[in-house]
């Protein structure tokens, strides 16, 4: 894979050489606005990240976390355009920048959870759940193929977010390269054979009517296959993964401290190593535990982003044949230091009671709403004489944008249960449950 191909510039959905209209901005820096004004980003505001909303401390949403970490990835991508513009000189004959480079990092990091349901990761598993065991779920698997049916039983956040991206109902069309960075994992769900070596194939990126839209996209910056079923990474979805794991891996720490789940000297202990000779315990003295637990985050992670720009330069070339697959943070000189953090975070953080009491909620919830749905959707499609007003009125509660029409007993039936995963995937978790409560006539509007 060649740089000056995988830094081409346009927007996927465009016809090819279509003329942009001028703009002060580059097409990478209007990407990044683009999605800071859309619907799907504001949503994260009020999705939980780790910890639901305490009244008595900040902690971070999605919205907050996503920020942080296409902040952090700006600095990565504009630091990396530097190396490659010194060894790529041709580069800056194309017209491209370290600040191009550095506003596709930030833009498709911004982006990297956007396709995540309420509750956090145990949202994913709850969907998965859904398909897998539940009744009303099940009803649907004699009627879609194999890998349709794959894709609903291990429902993945980033194949829901690169359908959102390049969905029109949002009208995002953001560049090709930017696109290409958000997509760690190049792959469909179903795969004859995952290699467990490559970093890249451990989760998948798009669902199975999308594998068209994705080689339409690899063809674009000239990316290539690593199998008949999967493609390499591009370059800058290392930084992307890079920025979200020295982001969650140092602020969810710092939020547990926060809270109280992690002693302040244990989150100092857990640090310092990180920071080496940058730490100085006397400067502690006289600042509160916030004000320093701010200082100590933010020395960290400049040391991170430091040390993972010289492992990208290392390594740029083995990943542009494809033969480098590995996390970043997996093998910087800190990766031992995140690995401990990483390891008490899961013991006091991650199983915190507060966490799985959200977690099991969550469950509950997004259950609840999709059992209720996928029933009336299969009453009316497959038991019209089991079609009730309970289900009508069900029906009536989806968007008016929902593709109910043209829909039948003989029409597979995947793409609109794709349509009813992007509803409850999208809400926040209020509306989830304020929803879930609705239905099942726990509370009613306007109590």
């Amino acid at each position: 894979m060649k740089w000056e191909y995988l830094l081409t510039k346009g927007r996927f959905g465009d016809t090819p050489n279509k003329q942009q209209p001028q703009d002060t901005r580059s097409e990478f820096e209007v990407d990044y606005d683009r999605i800071i004004f859309s619907a799907p980003f504001r949503n994260l505001q009020d999705k939980t990240q780790v910890f639901p909303l305490p009244e008595q401390a900040f902690v971070h949403t999605r919205l907050t976390h996503s920020l942080e970490v296409s902040s952090v990835g700006r600095s990565l991508g504009k630091i990396a355009g530097e190396f490659l513009l010194k060894k790529y000189p041709n580069l800056s004959n194309r017209g491209i920048t370290a600040y191009d480079i550095g506003a596709i990092v930030a833009a498709a990091a911004l982006t990297h959870d956007i396709g995540n349901p309420p509750f956090g990761h145990a949202g994913e598993e709850a969907i998965s759940d859904f398909f897998k065991f539940h009744p009303a779920g099940k009803y649907w698997e004699s009627h879609i193929r194999p890998e349709q049916l794959f894709d609903l039983c291990n429902f993945e956040g980033n194949a829901q977010g690169f359908r959102m991206l390049t969905s029109k109902q949002f009208g995002l069309k953001l560049t090709h390269a930017t696109l290409a960075a958000f997509t760690k994992y190049p792959r469909p769900s179903l795969i004859q054979q995952r290699d467990f070596a490559r970093r890249s194939q451990k989760k998948y990126g798009y669902f199975a009517n999308q594998a068209t839209d994705f080689e339409q996209l690899a063809a674009v910056l000239g990316m290539e296959r690593s199998s008949s079923e999967c493609w390499f990474r591009h370059p800058l979805a290392f930084l992307v993964e890079a920025a979200d794991d020295i982001c969650y891996s140092i602020i969810d720490l710092e939020d547990g401290c926060t809270l109280g789940l992690v002693g302040f000297d244990e989150t100092v202990k857990l640090l310092s190593p990180i920071l080496k000779d940058k730490f100085d315990r006397k400067k502690m003295e006289g600042r509160s535990n916030a004000q320093n637990l701010g200082a100590l985050r933010a020395l960290a992670i400049g040391e991170l982003i430091q040390e993972t720009v010289e492992v990208f330069a290392q390594y740029e070339e083995s990943m542009c044949k494809g033969n480098f697959d590995k996390s970043l943070t997996d093998i910087i000189p800190s990766a031992k230091a995140l690995q401990k953090i990483t390891e008490v975070s899961v013991r006091l953080i991650y199983r915190s009671k507060i966490v799985l009491e959200k977690e099991a909620a969550g469950f509950q919830v997004l259950e609840g709403l999709l059992s209720v749905f996928s029933k009336a959707l299969y009453h009316q499609f497959y038991l019209p004489e089991r079609f009730s007003g309970q289900d009508k009125s069900i029906l009536r509660l989806l968007p008016e944008d929902f593709p109910l029409k043209g829909w039948g007993a003989e029409v597979n039936p995947y793409p609109i249960l794709r349509a009813l995963v992007d509803f409850i995937s999208g809400m926040t978790d209020k509306y989830a449950l304020n929803l879930y409560r609705r239905v099942n006539g726990i509370s009613f509007p306007g109590s």
